[in-house]
């Protein structure tokens, strides 16, 4: 999956990874460009899925990879592509749309001006002309020249109506667009990227305004061995039972996020890290709790456990290196006997002990 592809980028299967890719784009004769590139980490990082069985259909039939058909592969299968698209076509529509209103009001106030001058005009001739007849030809042209006017500023006010409907409606597509960019879609918790994004903010907040903030990292107990004993689907449903009940004890204004894979993080704006470890261990131990079914086959699965990591912001401290003393603290949970939470305070006094 694309998620699972971005999460090893960013550690040590980065580098067989994109040695795999590039040898990968040389035995197939396929140019190394920036898209190719990165549809090709996709096609050997995430073997299993749509993107890569649609490069070996393609490649099985001896269909050249051009370059239009690499941005019609990045459109449809990459999420960042699609995202662009849409952002795109929403754009192109609201370009449209203002350019049509544009039009509209152009037209209006030429009508004001024709009903300006045809005012003027009348009042010009009533000063010279009184006798009944001329009035009343006066008159009759100015009615007429009022329902024209009047008949273009109802054509205005429906164009401005249909209008307001149709920003509305792309300011709610491209509201959704945001939702699904930045929200990871087997989870609905959020994604990587929104959780770097949300993470940088918090810790600029609370130096700016000097409080504390929090950052657990949690990860599911042998996970891997659990994937391949019951399969990739299974694992799907453990990783949807954990992400809700972290989403569910991640009121605003804490943010929960699938980091990537089997792990999570959680955000704490103003909280310390000592009261925020008993909502850590009650995370742990309502997961702990419930025996899991293999929903196709009813199995038992056991109970599912998860390790947690706990750092507190310190004054000065980098984003990185606080998500680096979060991890530290998860490790130490992992080789001190898995599910448990462990503080980075506790670990790095443990260490200096």
């Amino acid at each position: 999956m694309a998620g699972d592809v971005e999460t090893a980028l960013r550690g040590p299967e980065a580098f067989p990874l994109a040695r795999k890719a590039i040898e990968d784009m040389e035995r197939c004769k396929i140019w190394p460009t920036p898209l190719n590139y990165e549809l090709w980490l996709h096609y050997v990082g995430a073997p299993d899925g749509a993107l890569a069985k649609e490069i070996g259909r393609l490649l099985a039939l001896g269909e050249p990879i051009t370059e239009e058909v690499s941005e019609e592969l990045a459109a449809t299968y990459l999420p960042k592509a699609r995202l662009n698209e849409q952002i795109r076509d929403a754009g192109d529509q609201l370009n449209k749309e203002l350019a049509s209103v544009a039009e509209a009001i152009k037209q209006a106030q030429k009508s004001s001006e024709l009903y300006g001058v045809s005012l003027a005009s009348a009042g010009r001739e009533l000063e010279t002309h009184t006798e009944p007849t001329a009035v009343k030809k006066i008159v009759e042209t100015l009615s007429a020249a009022t329902r024209r006017v009047q008949k273009e500023n109802k054509s205005l006010e429906k164009r401005l109506a249909e209008s307001t409907a149709e920003v509305g409606r792309l300011r709610e597509h491209l509201e959704q667009v945001r939702r699904d960019a930045t929200t990871d879609a087997l989870t609905s918790l959020a994604n990587r990227k929104a959780f770097d994004d949300e993470l940088d903010r918090a810790c600029q907040e609370a130096r700016e305004k000097g409080e504390p903030l929090s950052l657990a990292v949690l990860d599911i107990d042998h996970f891997k061995q659990f994937n391949d004993n019951w399969g990739h689907q299974t694992g799907d449903q453990v990783i949807r039972y954990v992400s809700s009940v972290i989403g569910r004890m991640a009121p605003p204004p804490r943010f929960a996020a699938r980091y990537g894979g089997e792990e999570f993080a959680m955000i704490f704006p103003r909280e310390r890290a000592a009261d925020v470890l008993q909502t850590l261990e009650d995370i742990r131990e309502e997961i702990s709790s419930r025996s899991l079914k293999r929903r196709s086959t009813n199995d038992d699965l056991g109970a599912i456990t998860v390790s947690a990591g706990l750092a507190e912001l310190n004054p000065g401290e980098s984003m990185e290196a606080l998500i680096g003393r979060a991890d530290d603290a998860l490790y130490a949970s992992k080789r001190t006997g898995r599910n448990k939470v462990t503080t980075a305070q506790s670990n790095d006094s443990a260490a200096a002990a």
